[in-house]
């Protein structure tokens, strides 16, 4: 996985869109981010060499937990994980965590959140004109692919007798109504049966449509917080059944813990227990799972639960010495911090040019990406200095577009 910037692959429409996105909100855009991605390269190989390339493919399951203050990359990390996984022909799902809208104190809300961001993987024009997620399109493209292979070895007339038998063969999964329910999905995909597709679809998103409706397909069970992790180990199942290496999951916490009530904390905790529990069992396989926090905060208490989860997350990750690790600290990535933020620097100069159909004057580059580095770090402990510094040198680059000179720390209110 190449971190450097190639021109030649980088449009204007494609370059001004990360530059806007960056220098806007601070953020990384879904595609683009690997051209400015710095000081990951050691442990994004280690992650593929002891986990994609191999362990979870071979059956295993991780979780690893994130650990990056607001600002210091912890989406973009996520964002390089995601692209390592489909690299494996692992299907992907990112999720942001809300106490609103996806708490993980409630585990039904959690499966339809992992089903309703599924991600197959993807070429570059599709990420750049926005990539299709969910659970639908994976069904379509599960089918397609059938589809094909039947047509390249039968006859027309038998294409079908080959759905049919196909459809009967699936796999044996923890929950029957699941399987039921993603025959039915398959098969109503080929007869063109969109209602009774639409139906099963809205059940595997969890939404429960009333039970006298599904009972003609097999399905009876709800999906709720007792069947929750049932469903996604049969998910995972699925996954792996339809051709895929396995399940990776990116949780990506945008909210503290403080803003929840003592019993929503107590369920989560108990939650991300069960989950990391999970990863031992062999009906668990070829899933890996990331939770990205802004601090350890949340395991700060008296009670069992806040022990157990010390104990089971107690390990740090490190690239050569400890890849079993549980934590991955985002902060101890790069041991001279201010040079990374230049290397960043540098290249987001580059895709500026790009964006603008530009070129700098290179040691006003320097001197500018020189005293905004060295202005942002010293705030370190104000904010995350990633998230300053990307927006604050972008910040730079219009000035500097306009002025053809350096520009210093003032002029971008550091």
């Amino acid at each position: 996985m190449s971190n450097s910037v190639k021109e030649e692959a980088l449009n204007q429409t494609v370059a001004r869109k990360i530059i806007e996105t960056v220098g806007g909100q601070g953020t990384p855009p879904e595609y683009g981010f690997q051209y400015f991605t710095v000081g990951l390269d050691d442990y994004l190989k280690t992650l593929e060499e002891e986990y994609f390339g191999s362990f979870i493919r071979e059956g295993g399951s991780s979780f690893k937990l994130v650990i990056g203050t607001y600002g210091s990359g912890k989406t973009h990390f996520l964002y390089c994980i995601r692209a390592l996984a489909w690299k494996y022909n692992f299907i992907v799902s990112y999720v942001m965590l809300n106490p609103e809208h996806s708490p993980f104190y409630a585990l039904e809300q959690i499966y339809k959140e992992i089903v309703a961001n599924l991600a197959y993987p993807q070429s570059s024009e599709e990420l750049i004109q926005g990539y299709k997620r969910g659970i639908e399109p994976l069904i379509s493209l599960w089918y397609s692919k059938k589809y094909s292979e039947l047509k390249e070895k039968r006859s027309e007339g038998s294409i079908w007798e080959g759905l049919m038998n196909y459809a009967s063969s699936l796999s044996s999964y923890e929950s029957n109504s699941f399987k039921n329910a993603v025959r039915e999905a398959f098969l109503s995909t080929a007869e063109k049966r969109y209602e009774d597709l639409s139906l099963v679809v809205q059940w595997l998103k969890g939404e429960n449509p009333p039970r006298d409706l599904l009972k003609r397909y097999g399905i009876f069970e709800r999906i709720d917080k007792s069947t929750a992790f049932k469903m996604i180990r049969s998910l995972a199942q699925w996954v792996r059944d339809i051709g895929f290496s396995g399940l990776v999951v990116l949780f990506d916490e945008a909210e503290q813990i403080p803003s929840m009530s003592s019993k929503q904390v107590g369920l989560l905790l108990n939650n991300l227990r069960e989950l990391i529990d999970e990863c031992s069992h062999d009906n668990f396989k070829n899933t890996m799972w990331f939770y990205a926090i802004p601090d350890e905060s949340f395991l700060e208490g008296g009670a069992l639960v806040y022990e157990a989860l010390r104990q089971r997350t107690a390990t740090v990750f490190n690239s050569k010495l400890n890849p079993t690790g549980v934590k991955i600290y985002l902060e101890k990535f790069s041991s001279e911090p201010v040079k990374s933020l230049k290397e960043i620097g540098r290249k987001l100069a580059k895709i500026y040019e790009i964006a603008y159909g530009i070129k700098f004057n290179q040691d006003n580059v320097e001197k500018t990406i020189e005293e905004i580095s060295k202005a942002v770090y010293e705030k370190k402990f104000e904010v995350g200095y990633k998230r300053l510094f990307v927006q604050s040198i972008v910040k730079a680059f219009h000035v500097m577009r306009q002025t053809n000179k350096s520009v210093s720390r003032e002029e971008v209110d550091l």
